[in-house]
């Protein structure tokens, strides 16, 4: 039997390397006679990027870029296709895991060191760019990739915006005379892990301000802002950021890049399995494994596991999904896809001690599972 081991990131856990290593050992230390592959996987969200410069051989570029909060880091991407194609992390320059609990801000947070990077990219050359944006610590709409590249901002007494994404619901006009002109001859794609709106009960600021630290009332002022980035955008472009699938991801931004630097968005895991060849691995294979942090109703919106669960059963390759947390009623619709669900946990503990034990957990499961495909056999 060949398995293949194609975990996504446990979130705020370990990363999809870690979970398909810990897997791979469960499986050597069981009595099932096996070979493996471990293929991690990222749908859009924070490590997606590394994974494909890893897979591809890709080189990687640093530089100093500003933070969400302006101070000055160093950050990197990468570089495949011979030099051809930039691979950029969002969360390295505008990341969440760049701020401390306290620091979290997204009134204040911007994307502009994201788009210091894309810029960047530019000098070097390139003729596509792929950005993977999950993980941001902003909900500006992109006004900060996009201001990095030269566009401008005013409000209704002529003068630049400053202090944005809380000044944002002020916006009167945006200038895009001045935007990098190379930009023009350049592909640029966003690898997206939601496919949530921009504004309303489902948007930006509702869904994910929240969790980069805004109460109700900044959710309130974020959502205002994006609104009137979309009317003006609207207006002066006749594109509806409001209507655009995926529009949504990392705090609107993907709908400005959208919008303003007329960047294609796709589904995260469809366009990461095409680029790493994932069907190569997946041909080779008699049984999948897949997983992350919560695989549950969400998940078929879209998220890694269920790109490798449709591929695989596809091809009529039974699929085992590991996660920290799974339903608790049976669900019709993840039976089409899982044929074993599973929850890693062992006994009773708190949230911190469960995110501590899960490689221990990915372990000790995969082994109990390979042990009864033994018997099995």
């Amino acid at each position: 039997m060949h398995v293949l081991i194609a975990p996504n990131a446990f979130k705020n856990s370990i990363t999809a390397q870690a979970a398909a290593i810990a897997i791979e050992k469960g499986l050597q230390q069981s009595k099932l006679l096996c070979t493996t592959e471990c293929f991690p996987i990222g749908d859009g969200g924070d490590g997606t990027a590394a994974l494909i410069i890893q897979k591809l051989r890709g080189d990687y570029v640093t530089m100093d870029v500003h933070d969400p909060l302006g101070r000055k880091i160093k950050a990197s991407f990468g570089l495949i296709d011979g030099g051809k194609t930039a691979v950029i992390e969002m969360a390295d320059a505008s990341g969440l895991r760049l701020l401390k609990h306290n620091e979290l801000n997204p009134l204040k947070a911007t994307s502009y060191g994201t788009g210091e990077m894309i810029k960047k990219a530019l000098d070097l050359g390139v003729s596509t760019i792929i950005i993977a944006m999950g993980g941001s610590a902003t909900v500006d709409g992109g006004t900060g990739i996009l201001k990095a590249l030269g566009i401008n901002f005013f409000g209704a007494d002529g003068r630049l915006l400053d202090n944005m994404p809380e000044s944002l619901p002020y916006l009167e006009r945006i200038d895009s005379s001045n935007m990098d002109t190379r930009l023009q001859n350049t592909r640029l794609v966003v690898l997206c892990d939601v496919d949530n709106v921009l504004l309303g009960s489902q948007g930006a600021a509702a869904v994910f301000g929240p969790q980069k630290g805004a109460n109700s009332e900044d959710v309130k002022i974020l959502d205002a802002g994006l609104s009137r980035f979309n009317d003006v955008t609207l207006q002066q472009l006749n594109i509806n950021m409001a209507a655009t699938r995926y529009g949504g991801a990392a705090g609107g931004a993907a709908a400005g890049v959208y919008a303003w630097l007329n960047a294609k968005l796709v589904n995260g895991i469809d366009y990461f399995m095409e680029l790493t060849h994932f069907d190569e691995a997946l041909r080779k294979s008699d049984l999948v494994i897949t997983g992350e942090g919560s695989i549950d109703q969400q998940t078929l919106q879209g998220k890694g596991p269920f790109g490798v669960a449709c591929r695989a059963k596809a091809k009529g390759i039974p699929v085992i999904g590991l996660a920290g947390k799974v339903p608790l009623v049976n669900n019709e619709k993840l039976n089409q896809y899982f044929d074993v669900l599973m929850a890693i946990g062992n006994e009773p503990s708190d949230t911190p001690a469960a995110l501590a034990n899960t490689g221990q957990n990915l372990t000790r499961v995969a082994k109990n599972l390979a042990d009864l495909i033994s018997i099995r056999l």
